[in-house]
């Protein structure tokens, strides 16, 4: 519990906006037993000085939102293209819908094979074709391209990113897709490449190439009707798997898109951003080193993390304001798609915002049946569609999401709190609406007081297990 007499702060990275009174509070709750229910109004009473209230939601700002979003991942299109027409534009309306849906307003989508497609491609498998003479988008007109259009007609201004997994494999060290041996995908492991060395060839010829690839690859989807707006350099530089990935070390990474990537979108794609990710390190003095490299840093205009980059977001956000930073994906779970999987989506949801990360993603928006990836990775999805029944089921983790980016609007400011309490967010959006965002992890229900500033104060009953939205409008 807080006692409020008095609040003053000074944050260096936070600004100061005035909050009106609040004239409606409305509140949505999800539990394991029962999701999505609106609970009406929520009881408000004056602020008073000489009691204690357990959170109180500041008129301080922090970051700017960007909004929410997914990944479209080809095992994922090729899901919902088995499933009919009308139980298809269900699931479509549940992720994209502005009304009843999770809103979504960003999304990304692999360059080439990703760990959820169907199997191993790319744009361009012909040894030595550095005119790039054979590039071919034709595989992803079967299932990637169609889900993205389907998403589009349903929000035409949604936003779409891009970043590969492998390059072709003749443009790197050991002529394959993955940087890890394993039956499934028959590397010999004499050719492993771990992370902390380079399996990209670092020769010009190659790098040129490869910079080429990928802005060709922009051209085609442009052809397509699909703008990228935004492009990182490489899914997961640091990592050591079985699947197509690829490592890179900083100073490869510094070499590649300072001298080949940079200078190739500013002359071919001069309105697509480049930003430094997806980096999934908690190495911080591996990001001062690239942001510090003066060719480079140029070109970069946001920091996109992962995984072990959750460990870093809060030093990134100090040192480098101007900076945006996204998470670009969450952790994937083993296709439990349970309760517990939602509460841990929510933690890392905050963990990420509350760092200074201005758009959260889900990778697997969807899958089928087991959930499981080309490579024998079962994951979890927000959406499961039985290809059987021709039905899909909306899992927990979907509605851990919608109770922040169904209200949290892009443009909407993260408002900074104060108190003991590690499971709230509260957000201002661009018409001064007012987001609070608050789980109760207890096996019990929990009273809670929410102090609106020196303003009015929130009186909320929770439930067991829940999640609970409140929308406060003037």
């Amino acid at each position: 519990m807080i006692k409020i007499k008095r609040f003053t702060v000074i944050f260096s990275i936070f600004t100061a906006t005035l909050v009106a009174s609040a004239t409606d509070v409305q509140i949505v709750t999800s539990s394991p037993e029962a999701q999505w229910v609106d609970n009406g109004k929520v009881e408000l009473s004056s602020f008073d000085n000489s009691v204690s209230y357990d959170v109180m939601v500041t008129k301080y700002t922090a970051q700017t939102m960007q909004g929410f979003g997914g990944c479209f991942n080809e095992l994922g299109g090729q899901a919902l293209k088995k499933l009919g027409k009308h139980e298809r534009q269900r699931v479509l309306n549940a992720l994209f819908g502005a009304e009843e849906g999770l809103n979504f307003t960003v999304c990304r989508t692999p360059v080439g094979a990703n760990d959820f497609a169907t199997e191993w491609y790319s744009y361009d498998e012909t040894p030595g074709d550095f005119e790039l003479k054979k590039f071919s988008i034709k595989h992803d007109k079967k299932y990637l391209i169609p889900y993205i259009k389907w998403a589009l007609e349903l929000n035409p201004n949604l936003k779409i990113w891009a970043s590969p997994w492998s390059a072709p494999q003749w443009l790197k060290t050991n002529g394959h897709y993955a940087n890890r041996a394993d039956a499934i995908n028959k590397l010999d492991p004499s050719k492993e490449v771990p992370t902390g060395t380079d399996q990209m060839i670092l020769e010009p010829e190659y790098l040129t190439t490869y910079s080429k690839y990928l802005s060709r690859y922009v051209t085609e989807y442009k052809k397509e009707g699909i703008d990228i707006y935004m492009l990182q350099f490489q899914n997961e530089p640091y990592t050591f798997n079985i699947w197509p990935n690829c490592s890179w070390t900083p100073g490869a990474i510094i070499d590649f898109i300072g001298n080949y990537l940079g200078p190739e979108f500013e002359a071919s794609h001069p309105g697509v951003e480049l930003w430094l990710g997806t980096l999934n390190t908690n190495r911080f003095d591996h990001v001062v080193t690239m942001l510090s490299d003066s060719k480079m840093k140029r070109y970069i205009k946001g920091v996109g993390l992962q995984w072990e980059g959750k460990d870093i977001v809060d030093k990134i956000f100090e040192k480098y304001p101007h900076l945006p930073i996204i998470q670009t994906e969450n952790e994937c779970g083993n296709g439990d798609n349970n309760w517990a999987a939602a509460e841990y989506t929510y933690s890392l949801m905050k963990k990420y915002i509350g760092g200074g990360a201005g758009l959260y993603m889900y990778f697997n928006m969807v899958l089928g049946d087991e959930c499981r990836s080309s490579w024998g990775w079962k994951q979890n999805a927000m959406v499961v569609v039985d290809t059987k029944k021709n039905k899909a089921t909306l899992t927990p983790e979907y509605y851990a999401m919608k109770h922040v980016s169904r209200y949290v609007q892009p443009g909407a400011k993260r408002l900074v709190t104060m108190g003991d309490d590690n499971n709230l967010m509260a957000f201002e959006n661009s018409d001064g609406s007012r987001v609070v965002v608050v789980y109760n992890p207890s096996e019990k229900g929990r009273k809670m007081t929410i102090s609106l500033g020196c303003d009015e104060v929130m009186n909320l009953e929770m439930k067991p297990k829940s999640f609970n939205t409140l929308v406060i409008t003037k």
